[in-house]
């Protein structure tokens, strides 16, 4: 959190990243230690940080950052010892690899280059492009909130130091390095890379958001993928770990191999559906359909989420598309009752757009229609156990000072949105006309056209 304090008063975005890596960098001078990394499921001690792997993401005035964390797995934390220094692999120059201190002997030669050439090698530049072209998303935005857009997503992003200018070079490769890549290519640059409890956990660190409003949404999301689990209905949604550490600052589980639908757009120039075809074959393969599907049992559970927790803010940027082919969206800092600059834009229940339903094969297609009956069987179920769902809620209204609690009705019509009076067959005209109205819905397209025109997003 110091660190975050400390580069945010730096002007630019290169100064804060080579203030990153030279803080980081220092800190692994005190590493290992008892300490661990609240985000993660199971104990460990941190060994090390790989400094040059750090990202700074884009924001106008602060200066969120991820970081990659080694870690050893352990039985108790409370009782394993703290696991041994071993030596950097301790290169004198870049330009004279071999020269290495008496230490090093017993490193191999991968694991030399790997300290310096963590960059993989590309065929063509189509692969790589500037750090600054990701989530170039919170330029303008509404006063007191950051978008995290794509600062959730987990790209792949590399620094490497010039030896001949000696001036840091930031390059960014392709967004869709599998993260199993990229743990293979940290471990085989670690000292600790060759223990068999070697992990690699990533976290994102927020200094001046306040993440209490995330942390209720990924409170009320938990909630809900537990009651759908329970009652057997098959909706698909990710809720990411949040820890708040004050009231403005926190960390974030990053969202593991996706992008968001901005980057797909912007970087392969195509619609979604043909996105979809390159990456998982034509329309009759086994891994095109079970991407359609997961696209669709992700679709319905947001669609849900989206109408429960009125969230807004859905420009292209704060939905990712994850390898498998599910969607998630991202960043809940409008819920309940406020919305960007209280804009009121997007008035529709969530976000349908005629893209989303050409991946599902069309109108008259089958998963159209297996979005519909999930959307319908996924608030049946929620129906069954909203109070457990507002009891969250009323929880954390209680002597909040959260924008999301705007006014006093707040929880009245969160309950109203379950519709306790209606029936089954009264609550599947309703899913159809939010369904249709959504479709049709002139505000999205309104919206999305203001993101494009005040931020860029596409």
């Amino acid at each position: 959190m110091g660190i975050g304090k400390r580069l945010a008063t730096l002007p630019t975005k290169e100064q804060k990243t080579w203030q990153l890596i030279s803080e980081l960098s220092q800190l692994n001078h005190k590493l290992p230690a008892r300490v661990w990394l609240p985000t993660a499921a199971f104990d460990h001690h941190v060994v090390r940080v790989p400094h040059t792997q750090a990202v700074v993401l884009n924001s106008k005035d602060k200066a969120p950052y991820i970081i990659y964390v080694e870690v050893l797995e352990c039985e108790r934390f409370e009782t394993s010892g703290i696991p041994l220094r071993i030596p950097e692999t301790c290169i004198r120059s870049a330009r004279s690899v071999d020269n290495l201190l008496p230490e090093c002997v017993g490193i191999t030669a991968e694991q030399r280059a790997g300290s310096f050439s963590t960059v993989p090698n590309y065929d063509n530049d189509d692969e790589a492009w500037a750090v600054d072209d990701i989530g170039k998303l919170e330029v303008e935005l509404p006063e007191g909130h950051t978008s995290s857009s794509d600062n959730i997503s987990q790209f792949s992003v590399d620094s490497i130091t010039s030896t001949e200018s000696k001036e840091p070079v930031f390059i960014a490769v392709a967004l869709k390095e599998p993260w199993q890549e990229k743990v293979r290519r940290i471990r085989e640059g670690s000292p600790y890379g060759h223990l068999p409890n070697w992990r690699l956990l990533s976290v994102i660190v927020k200094c001046g958001d306040d993440l209490r409003q995330e942390l209720l949404a990924f409170q009320v999301l938990s909630q809900l993928q537990s009651i759908w689990e329970q009652e057997h209905v098959p909706l698909w949604i990710k809720p990411y770990k949040i820890l708040v550490m004050s009231s403005d600052s926190g960390m974030i589980e990053p969202v593991l191999n996706a992008v968001s639908l901005h980057q797909v757009r912007k970087q392969s120039q195509l619609s979604l559906l043909d996105y979809f075809l390159q990456e998982h074959g034509s329309y009759t393969t086994e891994a095109f359909l079970t991407a359609q599907c997961n696209f669709v049992e992700s679709c319905a559970g947001y669609s849900l989420i989206c109408y429960l927790l009125q969230v807004k803010d859905r420009h292209n940027g704060n939905i990712l598309l994850d390898s498998e082919g599910h969607i998630i969206h991202i960043d809940f800092g409008f819920i309940l009752s406020s919305s960007p600059r209280n804009l009121g834009f997007e008035t529709s229940a969530f976000k349908l757009t005629s893209e989303f339903v050409d991946v599902m094969g069309g109108l008259d297609g089958d998963m159209f229609n297996y979005y519909k009956m999930l959307m319908l069987q996924g608030l049946i179920a929620a129906r069954k156990h909203m109070e457990k769902v507002v009891q969250i809620v009323e929880i954390m209204q209680q002597g909040s000072h959260l924008p999301c609690f705007h006014g006093s009705s707040t929880i009245r019509y969160l309950k109203e949105r379950f519709h306790m009076s209606l029936t089954e067959e009264q609550l599947q005209v309703l899913v159809e006309q939010m369904v249709d109205g959504s479709m049709r819905s002139i505000t999205t397209k309104l919206y999305d056209g203001f993101q494009y025109f005040t931020n860029g997003i596409m």
